[in-house]
């Protein structure tokens, strides 16, 4: 699901790993106010958690907290307290060879929304709760190549056609240490900006003012 408007996004971060398996990190990119976002043009996410492993299985316990500063959250329709757009999630991940595994739980109003029915109108309700399940597979071929593959699914609480699955595959090449990689990514969110019959929450527009 584009942030930019299918525009090209600048992104990067940086972590820190310890030996005792603690780490810390922050990542950013470009988006636009057009996709929820309401006067905000940059996503700051930062993560802190614990990894560790037992042979061929990994496990990974953390929290992550989504910034949109600039941004402002009555401007959605569907809150009123104003205020930066956020999401505050935990996690819980595991992996084994080349699998792996990752749910993420919103502790607050998922992205600051509160539920929407099927008209497009604000019901109040909380959408705490909502939850991410993200299954992902990596596989070396030898010689610098790689594939992977990727399907994630989202419960959206209370957010009518919230729900959705997204899916991906890859392939990496390694080149002297450069990997290039290419995909196909896709989703089956309800995102038709014309002709729909009930809310569609992931129609997006260039700017709010679109």
């Amino acid at each position: 699901i584009s942030q930019t408007f299918s525009k090209p996004a600048v992104q990067g971060g940086v972590d820190y790993s310890h030996s005792s398996g603690f780490y810390l990190g922050n990542w950013n990119s470009n988006i636009s106010s057009g996709a929820g976002f309401p006067d905000g043009n940059l996503e700051m996410d930062f993560y802190g958690g614990y990894k560790t492993s037992f042979g061929d299985i990994g496990l990974d316990f953390g929290a992550i907290y989504y910034y949109y500063p600039g941004s402002d959250g009555s401007g959605l329709g569907v809150r009123a307290d104003g205020g930066s757009v956020n999401n505050k999630e935990i996690y819980i991940g595991a992996s084994w060879k080349f699998l792996s595994a990752k749910y993420s739980y919103s502790i607050d109003d998922y992205f600051s929304l509160r539920g929407v029915n099927a008209a497009g109108v604000s019901t109040g309700k909380s959408t705490k709760g909502s939850s991410y399940l993200d299954l992902g597979a990596s596989y070396d071929l030898g010689d610098g190549w790689g594939i992977n593959g990727h399907v994630g699914l989202l419960n959206a609480q209370n957010i009518h056609n919230g729900d959705y699955s997204d899916w991906k595959i890859g392939v990496t090449k390694d080149i002297a240490g450069w990997v290039f990689a290419a995909a196909y990514i896709d989703t089956n969110a309800d995102g038709k900006c014309r002709g729909a019959a009930t809310f569609q929450p992931y129609c997006f527009a260039n700017s709010l003012s679109d």
